[in-house]
């Protein structure tokens, strides 16, 4: 062939160009509003495109604009585990909450005025992208915030979450986090196809964009309008950060992510409170649904000193919008029990429409409320409803009560067992004294010891339980263990297959961790949380069991209540006998190495780390600290021991010096933490 001869594109160069140039219009269409071609130029690249890789299908890849439906139908959603937790965030309700908030955090980080990058809170569903070099790999919802379900193949259909990034200088690991949300519009186009097709219409947006992510089949998530805003980031590896929030976000924009248009920087409370008002002004005009507005420190740095409360960041807040309200009429009111005993009137309502759904019952919470608002059978109420909060009767419309409308008075004896009702001094709650002797108790305990949190036992639902009970099979949590497939399918609607899943992921739920264990086992005021410090505290459960309540209070946060109720837990012989039964089945739990705080080197002494280290992040630097037995605090005080000062340590290095602490620079720092760890 002579130099004259024109030669041929080579296919896969083709191929790749094509991807660059549809990916490019897809960026300007659904990320910038912005296009450059017609509808149909984007169709007739596109087609060359499908057309090429029909041709050459050993050149298609994952990140082709083509692959954005999957093929079959999933059986089921897998899990992920989130390697950086999804939390969710605090709320406050009122201007003077939010400028507690502020206080609390300019007092903590010792500083007059925060910036904050604020942004409207979408009413969608919270999904994590994680990307390996560029490219979509996985995709989560937020589940339990330790883990979630693989969601990829109908993540892959929405147009505006990039398959591949754009950019070159993007980590090799990157887990983008935001909202899928579905827009009015859209919504209200999708429950007109509903209607024409004589199916059922979705009540809200956020349940239709919760529904169409959670298909089996992608191609039925492909017809659904839906769309994605990035707001943050969860696990990253090889990237060195920018000072601010803000210009992390830049970059995600800049990689082809969406960030909300509204996101802005504000100034301190003032800042934050012109920003609220003006987007309460618009929030009907806006393309999508809003519940509020969430406000992070701008500065990471900060964001790293403040850090985390058990489920939520210390550094954000979500600022909710005022309560949608309507008024509606008592039917009844019950009273319900549940597991710990507690009795919890619920007013049962005449169904009115609030915030986006149908209600018919509402909480009175307690004896105490439902008498100081004397809400009454028959009465006219004011039924409140904000966001995901259940339902409750803000006030009675006083001018519409009948005159013989009698007051409400909570019941002597547990409407299910019959047992006496007590409530002890001092406590709102009146609780059945019947123990696991109530029906309802042992019904409500096991679905705790059978939820996600606690022992996750798959396929393990409400009805199911109700029925077990019911049916005599099941009258405490280490029954679970003893039941057969055959005695399963016998219940009503549960097939042979359902019962060998259940057998299966019973038998599975044996493997567990001693903080689930404890957790699942439902001891008053006994959460996640405290469950995690108890079993890392003392390491096996027969310590835990033994521990006296002086010895309880040396827990991180267990006080004397706490401590109380834990006791009394493992005092009555009944729990014991449950706990040896569930033990005697198999579950079991690795075990957890644990080491005296006091004789660990660092021990008693409190550290504050700030500036910027070089060679280690300030992370890293309070995880060496606590693990030679160092309190790590966030705000230097006359109890700070040694304040470590990278570059641009700030405020608190001036205020260390003036009281007298100890600096150490990150040399200083590092040889102590070498001399300490010989």
């Amino acid at each position: 062939m002579t130099d004259s001869v024109k030669r041929p594109i080579p296919k896969k160069k083709q191929i790749e160009q094509l991807r660059k140039e549809i990916n490019y219009h897809n960026h300007r269409y659904y990320v910038l509003d912005d296009p450059e071609i017609s509808d149909a130029q984007y169709d007739h690249l596109l087609t060359e495109l499908i057309n090429l890789e029909q041709l050459n299908p050993e050149l298609i890849t994952i990140d082709s604009p083509t692959q954005r439906v999957g093929g079959e139908p999933l059986p089921e959603f897998g899990e992920v585990k989130h390697r950086v937790p999804m939390l969710s965030l605090n709320n406050v309700f009122s201007d003077e909450e939010f400028q507690e908030f502020n206080h609390r955090l300019c007092e903590t980080l010792d500083v007059d005025t925060i910036d904050y990058v604020a942004e409207p809170k979408l009413d969608g569903l919270a999904i994590s992208l994680l990307y390996e070099n560029g490219v979509l790999i996985r995709a989560a919802t937020r589940g339990d915030g330790s883990s979630g379900e693989d969601v990829t193949q109908n993540v892959r259909t929405i147009q505006s979450i990039p398959l591949k990034l754009q950019g070159e200088d993007y980590p090799a690991i990157l887990e983008v986090r935001g909202e899928v949300f579905m827009p009015k519009d859209g919504f209200e186009k999708l429950n007109y196809r509903q209607l024409e097709k004589g199916e059922k219409a979705f009540v809200n947006p956020r349940n239709a964009a919760a529904g169409s992510l959670r298909q089996l089949d992608s191609k039925v998530t492909a017809t659904r309008p839906l769309k994605f805003y990035c707001y943050g980031w969860g696990y990253i590896e090889s990237m060195v950060f920018p000072k601010l929030h803000s210009e992390m976000m830049e970059h995600l924009r800049e990689w082809g992510f969406p960030v909300q248009p509204d996101l802005e920087v504000v100034k301190g409370v003032k800042g934050c409170h012109e920003y609220y008002k003006a987007l309460v002004d618009r929030r009907n005009q806006l393309p999508y649904e809003i519940d509020g507005i969430v406000y992070k420190v701008n500065r990471l740095d900060l964001q790293a000193d403040l850090g985390f409360v058990s489920r939520a960041p210390r550094f954000a807040i979500a600022r909710k919008f005022p309560p949608q309200e309507e008024v509606t009429r008592v039917l009844a009111i019950d009273v319900q029990v549940g597991r710990t005993g507690a009795l919890t009137p619920v007013a049962r309502l005449e169904p009115v429409f609030v915030g986006g759904v149908t209600v018919t019952n509402a909480t009175l919470h307690n004896e105490d409320e439902a008498q100081r608002k004397d809400v009454r059978v028959g009465d006219y109420v004011v039924v409140r409803r904000a966001g995901d909060v259940i339902p409750e009767v803000a006030s009675v419309v006083l001018s519409k009560r009948r005159h013989d409308n009698a007051p409400f008075k909570m019941p002597v004896h547990c409407p299910v067992c019959g047992s006496d009702v007590e409530r002890g001094e001092g406590e709102t709650i009146s609780r059945c004294s019947g123990g696991l002797f109530c029906p309802q108790q042992s019904i409500e305990a096991i679905k705790h010891f059978a939820s996600r949190r606690a022992m996750d036992i798959a396929g393990l639902g409400d009805k199911l339980v109700e029925q077990l009970v019911e049916n005599g099979l099941l009258s405490d949590v280490s029954g679970l263990y003893t039941l057969t497939a055959s005695q399963l399918s016998k219940l009503e609607r549960m097939a042979e297959k359902s019962a060998d899943n259940l057998i299966a992921a019973l038998e599975k739920s044996k493997n567990t961790t001693l903080p689930r264990f404890l957790f699942a086992l439902g001891i008053r005021e006994v959460g996640e949380t405290t469950a995690h410090n108890l079993a890392n505290f003392y390491g096996t459960l027969d310590k835990i069991k033994q521990a006296s309540r002086e010895e309880l209070q040396e827990v991180p946060d267990i006080g004397t209540v706490v401590a109380a109720h834990i006791i009394t837990f493992f005092h009555q012989s009944h729990n014991i006998e449950v706990i040896d039964r569930l033990l005697e089945s198999g579950v079991n739990w690795p075990d957890i190495e644990v080491s005296d705080i006091d004789c660990k080197p660092l021990a008693g002494k409190t550290f504050v780390v700030t500036g910027t280290l070089s060679t280690l992040s300030r992370q890293e630097a309070k995880e060496l600290l606590q693990k030679l037995g160092a309190k790590v605090s966030g705000s230097v005080s006359k109890k700070t021991d040694y304040l470590v000062a990278g570059e641009k340590a700030g405020s608190k290095l001036d205020k260390a010096e003036a009281l007298g602490v100890e600096v150490l620079d990150e040399e200083g720092f590092l040889r102590m933490i070498d001399k300490e760890n010989e």
